[in-house]
């Protein structure tokens, strides 16, 4: 039995209609709530024993072929919203990260590196994501968040323990809004410097194609050589290439020939196709270089049985 609610309640929903690389299987229900307070009273009243997954634009997932057993629980328009005030900038967790960076460059206000990172400002600030040398943790203030068990609580830098791509936001607790506050700028300069980096991005990346963003993370403390050594980052592209992973497929699945760490869907592409891709790739940079890439996208779910 699930509470009652004012916002959209629905059983069955197949996940891939709402992931950027369109797979995944159906979630036991899909919650979208009318605003804050039904978020939190669906939250104390659902059994503790019942999982949720809060889900963004589903830009940086893999789902599953079999699905999820939990309630997602994914913001709609009611939690895109965005504030400029000063030099601070307040979002609902749905806003785009492109449309936060646009409207604070129209109020002068740098946040930049957001604009062509993929999904929205809960995602960006769950996982640190971050672009050109910067990173949310970097523009951070505070967020607010509803508690598994349907408290408002508002959350500090130090809460959030932000490392790259990661942050250790307590289970089960959900996102709602964020605060974050840059530098001043002109923003005729801001938005060229956006155009900038729109024009770089989509010279290298496979913008057009079916992706989720980076398939894995950087690999830090290893030299060109394959030695620890904390100086040095390698670029998960260089190793990939490296293996001689670029343009590997599985299925419908593919390592972008024009970026080798991008993950794209061809055409027809399951879960078991882009994760079992992902996982090739990772025992091929083993085998050649001793380094055992990280996933940046992160995967739920089941397989189909």
């Amino acid at each position: 039995m699930m509470p009652e609610v004012r916002g959209k309640l629905s059983q069955g929903k197949l996940l891939s209609e709402l992931t950027w690389l369109r797979v995944g299987g159906p979630a036991d229900w899909l919650f979208m709530p009318a605003d804050v307070d039904d978020l939190a009273q669906f939250m104390a009243a659902l059994d503790h024993d019942v999982e949720i997954f809060p889900m963004g634009v589903g830009s940086n997932l893999i789902v599953r072929d079999g699905g999820l057993r939990a309630v997602v629980i994914k913001m709609g328009r009611e939690f895109n919203h965005i504030e400029v005030e000063g030099n601070r900038v307040r979002a609902g967790v749905a806003a785009l990260d492109a449309h936060v960076a646009r409207k604070a460059a129209d109020a002068g206000v740098d946040l930049t590196f957001l604009r062509t990172i993929p999904g929205a400002i809960g995602g960006a600030v769950k996982m640190n994501a971050g672009c050109y040398g910067s990173y949310t943790a970097d523009v951070f203030v505070s967020a607010k968040a509803v508690t598994r068990e349907g408290r408002i609580v508002t959350l500090t830098r130090d809460d959030m323990k932000f490392a790259y791509r990661q942050s250790e936001l307590p289970e089960g607790w959900v996102l709602v809004e964020a605060t974050l506050e840059g530098p001043g700028g002109a923003p005729e300069a801001l938005h060229a410097r956006m155009e900038e980096q729109l024009a770089k991005r989509d010279a290298s990346q496979p913008t057009k194609e079916r992706s989720a963003g980076s398939t894995f993370r950087n690999p830090a403390g290893f030299s060109s050589t394959g030695q620890a050594d904390d100086t040095h980052e390698l670029k998960a592209w260089k190793v990939i290439d490296d293996a001689g992973m670029r343009g590997a497929s599985i299925g419908g699945a593919q390592m972008s020939e024009m970026h080798s760490n991008f993950m794209i869907n061809t055409g027809g592409a399951t879960a078991a196709d882009l994760e079992g891709l992902g996982e090739e790739v990772r025992k091929k940079v083993y085998e050649n270089s001793g380094i055992t890439l990280e996933w940046e996208i992160m995967r739920v779910g089941e397989p189909t049985p």
